[in-house]
């Protein structure tokens, strides 16, 4: 669907290309609906909380009289279900509901295989379930990147290139009352200028302004606390309209990022953090914390005039002064009464800051509905080492999207390497915390070290790992080129770091684990998988040969 401003611009008989670098989940395959007749709704629902409730799934009546029929169709709903789970992000509520779907027609009086049909439905659910337990395992690899949106910000000044609407006499009477009656603590200037971006606002631009409006609701209340103690205007609380309408994941063109649009550089000037996990200017209260320090400094750069501030924050203090010192004035307004010096873009910035400031204060005068403050609450929790955002999706009961939603600096859909903060859904984090205190310590294996040896190259070693080697240069803040040297240490995922390592990585648990035989498996291959050898498979699961069929399972000791 097209956003609010693109259908503007193409109304308006000009062509807007909003950039987005947006990276998306991968398509799951589709899922044929179940077969006509089909009783789904006797298929027990299954969730984090009772997927035991699955065993009762055999008891299902049907209508039917053909057994085969009735195994299918429980089956095929299993794994609807199964699928349903995933696609929230809840991994091991889906495996449970696929191995299910399986065993239900291995367990058949006759066997899978027994009658074509049922062969049919055997072998065409093993390769949809193998698919997507590869998408799973790569969505969650640590190289996946999460979502982003363009930036309001790049539409905004692009609408801008077009003519403004003339105020109309209602609207330039509503301001003048307005002003009269709500104190603000930022200069507002009443001219033709402020009036025309009402205009827009109230008109093309009203359903934007809108939803921006509404998010605004749940960061208001923090924004607000953290310019009081920063000794900012309350009223700039407002910029983050015009520069990301309050979406944390906004992206621009330009590489600025999240709810105040920082470009990386002044971001790490500020204190943002910004490596392979993270992306701290989409921290709400952190990039906050660093908006008001930089917009404070950008005050006093410019002898306390917020009117240039506001403009430096778009062009950059450098441009400012030299606008200040070819135009011989210190006056925004004067400044921008010509395009000689500034950039449209810029000449139309602070005006389109007031009147989001006059529209966000006293909405219903402009034909808004007003929002009420709904703070954002959760829990923090610690996590002590990375681990997959759906585990935590699926310990609190929420989808994944929840998780990454209260966690906006998060790049991927693991937490970094080591200690982080990580935001829960309100009342969880004692879940999450009870859950870490007994979870088994390979949930936090998503990345294992892989020591350099003679010989090895990134581009080898990347290959072998099956990513690109600028992924994996990336991922360990090295250059693309750098030199490898015998010793050095690269993080590896560690779904595939069982290729490269010399033996199991230490923080792999000890026991015994159930793998089911996929196509194309053989004892040998699985053997190397595990690091062992073929006779201990054969001895550990009573094997008098070395055939294994599709869909066994076989017992493995680690020690």
């Amino acid at each position: 669907m097209r956003s609010v401003l693109t259908r503007l611009v193409l109304l308006a008989g000009a062509s807007l290309v909003v950039g987005c670098s947006s990276h998306a989940v991968p398509t799951l395959p589709t899922v044929p609906p179940l077969p006509q007749g089909a009783a789904a709704s006797a298929v027990p629902q299954v969730g984090p909380g009772n997927v035991e409730d699955v065993e009762d799934v055999e008891d299902v009546e049907d209508v039917e009289t053909d057994p085969v029929e009735a195994l299918i169709k429980t089956s095929e709903s299993l794994f609807v279900q199964g699928q349903a789970e995933l696609m929230i992000g809840h991994l091991g509520a889906a495996r449970v509901l696929f191995d299910r779907a399986v065993d239900i027609l291995l367990t058949a009086p006759d066997g899978a295989r027994a009658e074509s049909r049922m062969r049919s439905q055997f072998d065409r659910l093993l390769g949809r379930i193998s698919a997507l337990e590869i998408l799973a395992l790569r969505e969650g690899d640590g190289f996946t990147l999460t979502r982003t949106e363009a930036a309001v910000i790049d539409g905004l000044l692009e609408v801008t290139t077009l003519t403004l609407p003339e105020p109309a006499e209602a609207t330039v009477a509503t301001v003048a009352a307005d002003l009269a009656e709500t104190a603000h603590d930022l200069p507002i200037e009443n001219n033709a200028r402020v009036q025309s971006f009402i205009e827009l606002f109230q008109g093309n631009l009203h359903e934007f302004m809108q939803e921006s409006l509404q998010r605004s609701a749940q960061y208001l209340p923090m924004v607000q606390d953290i310019f009081r103690s920063e000794g900012v205007p309350l009223d700039l609380a407002y910029l983050a309209i015009v520069e990301s309408g309050y979406k944390n994941n906004a992206l621009s063109r330009a590489s600025a990022r999240g709810m105040w649009q920082f470009m990386p550089a002044t971001g790490r000037e500020h204190g943002l953090e910004q490596n392979w996990f993270l992306d701290e200017r989409s921290d709400p209260e952190k990039s906050t914390r660093a908006a008001a320090q930089y917009l404070k400094a950008l005050n006093l750069t410019f002898d306390g005039d917020w009117n240039l501030a506001m403009a430096s924050y778009n062009a950059g203090p450098g441009r400012l002064k030299s606008a200040v010192r070819r135009s011989k004035a210190n006056d925004y307004w004067t400044i921008t009464a010509t395009s000689k010096y500034l950039p449209r873009e810029t000449r139309n910035y602070v005006p389109m800051i007031m009147a989001a400031v006059l529209i966000a204060k006293n909405p219903e005068a402009y034909g808004f509905e007003a929002v009420e403050a709904n703070p954002l609450v959760y829990d923090r929790v610690t996590i002590p080492d990375a681990i997959d955002l759906r585990t935590v999706a699926e310990w609190t009961d929420v989808t994944i999207e929840e998780i990454r939603a209260l966690n906006p600096e998060l790049r991927r859909t693991t937490t970094p390497v080591g200690p982080h903060d990580l935001k829960v859904p309100v009342g969880t984090g004692p879940i999450v915390e009870g859950r870490l205190a007994t979870a088994d310590p390979s949930i936090f294996a998503k990345f294992v070290p892989y020591q350099i040896k003679r010989g090895d190259t990134l581009s080898a070693i990347a290959r072998k790992a099956g990513f690109r080697a600028s992924d994996l240069a990336s991922a360990n803040n090295i250059r693309l080129n750098s030199r490898l040297s015998i010793g050095q240490i690269l993080m590896i995922p560690r779904v595939v770091s069982a290729a490269l390592a010399s033996r199991p990585s230490e923080s792999a648990a000890s026991g015994p684990v159930t793998y089911r035989v996929r196509r194309g498996d053989t004892l040998s291959g699985i053997a190397k998988r595990f690091d062992t050898t073929v006779s201990n498979i054969k001895r550990w699961n009573s094997l008098t040969s070395s055939r294994i069929d599709v869909g066994d399972r076989l017992t493995i000791h680690r020690d």
